[in-house]
């Protein structure tokens, strides 16, 4: 890894919000967890995941990321797998299950906060949050979870593609190799970064959501860590 180059270079770290900073997927399985129990009689637990991910991937396009997105899948997939027999009061409890998601409750994950306080102290680099999802959802997540004074920019994207973050080091006036970003997915938070030019950090969260997940690999701008903890002695 080109270390030595990377630390001097780096003007601008980013940090993904969602089980990066915070925990998320975990309230995400639980609430599929209850779903598929409410739906048992019309399959097994397995089956109407199955069932639910085929139909987020159809309206991710058109939804998008986030909690809203995911209970509109919920409530398509019960009335697709039921053949449209499930009963208006189990459509209720799944549009419940949905908007719990949007009072989960903010569990920073750790050190998040002790390195965010140092790296604001240190005063080297600007902060930003690049996150994706419901711009509303993604707002308020970050005013509950304290977090928003250490940050210089916020970004909720719709979605993070090589397009996306080049669109945003043009708004922070920096160029691909004054850049990082720290994230627990390859797929969105690393993989479009580094192909634009930009670094890497990957920490990986205890689960992650299956239409995240892409294989591991080596590459000389990015950086594994087991926590955010390690990231201060590593600068």
């Amino acid at each position: 890894m080109e270390t030595q180059e990377m630390k001097h270079t780096i003007k601008v770290i980013a940090f993904d919000a969602d089980d990066t900073l915070w925990s998320n997927e975990p309230f995400f399985q639980e609430v599929e967890r209850k779903y598929t129990e409410l739906l048992s009689e019309y399959g097994n637990p397995k089956e109407i995941s199955v069932e639910l991910f085929k139909t987020e991937m159809e309206n991710l396009e058109c939804l998008g990321y986030g909690a809203k997105a995911f209970t509109i899948s919920m409530v398509e997939t019960a009335l697709r797998v039921s053949e449209r027999k499930v009963s208006a009061d189990k459509i209720q409890q799944i549009i419940l299950l949905g908007k719990s998601l949007l009072q989960m409750p903010i569990e920073l994950l750790s050190g998040v906060e002790e390195t965010l306080k140092a790296l604001k102290e240190q005063g080297r680099y600007r902060l930003v949050v690049a996150t994706k999802g419901d711009l509303l959802d993604q707002e308020r997540k970050l005013h509950r979870s304290g977090l928003t004074s250490y940050f210089d920019h916020i970004e909720i994207m719709s979605d993070k593609t090589e397009k996306e973050y080049t669109r945003l080091l043009q708004i922070l006036q920096v160029a691909p190799e004054e850049f990082m970003m720290i994230g627990n997915s390859l797929k969105s938070d690393i993989q479009p970064v580094l192909a634009i030019g930009g670094y890497g950090v990957h920490i990986p969260f205890e689960v992650m959501w299956q239409h995240e997940v892409v294989d591991t690999f080596a590459h000389p701008r990015l950086k594994q860590m087991k926590s955010l903890v390690e990231l201060m002695d590593w600068l």
